[in-house]
């Protein structure tokens, strides 16, 4: 496979973790449509590997969300600023403590605009559990899911 079609597939995952936290795009189909494409033009055992841990990581994810209280995305916190607060939390979270980072950083971003907006620790921290509550654990499980296939492309891009 050559570095063009990496580059593109590369930036399908990017639009699709960037659309995970967008309102009505389908990002985790895109990450998912992105492995399958690499793996198709690449077809080593590492890049099939790959792309079925995807399916089963988005199946896994889609179930847990399922199970989660039926709530939707309110349009009193689904903010721009909150949306880039929470998903740059929930990457540096990843990278910082590798994995198990991304939740409490997906929860701080959250918190850190709120305590920018709000300005108080105690309004901040009901504004992060109201935002939690009205869809922020069914963004966060996707956006994991789709953290986690990113990860494991890159390592069987470098290392496989």
């Amino acid at each position: 496979m050559g570095a063009w079609d990496l580059l593109l597939a590369g930036l399908v995952i990017l639009l699709g973790l960037c659309g995970v936290l967008l309102p009505g795009v389908p990002g985790s189909w895109l990450v998912w449509a992105a492995i399958l494409w690499w793996a198709l033009k690449d077809p080593r055992p590492v890049a099939w590997g790959v792309l079925v841990g995807a399916t089963v990581a988005l199946f896994l994810s889609q179930v847990v969300r399922w199970t989660l209280p039926p709530r939707r995305l309110r349009t009193d916190w689904v903010d721009g600023r909150v949306l880039a607060y929470a998903g740059a939390g929930s990457f540096l979270g990843f990278v910082l403590v590798p994995v198990l980072g991304a939740a409490p950083g997906f929860v701080a971003g959250i918190y850190a605009v709120e305590r920018i907006r709000l300005g108080r620790h105690g309004e901040a921290a009901a504004a992060t559990r109201t935002a939690m509550r009205a869809g922020g654990w069914s963004l966060l499980t996707e956006l994991f899911a789709c953290q986690l296939i990113t990860a494991a492309w890159l390592g069987a891009v470098f290392w496989g």
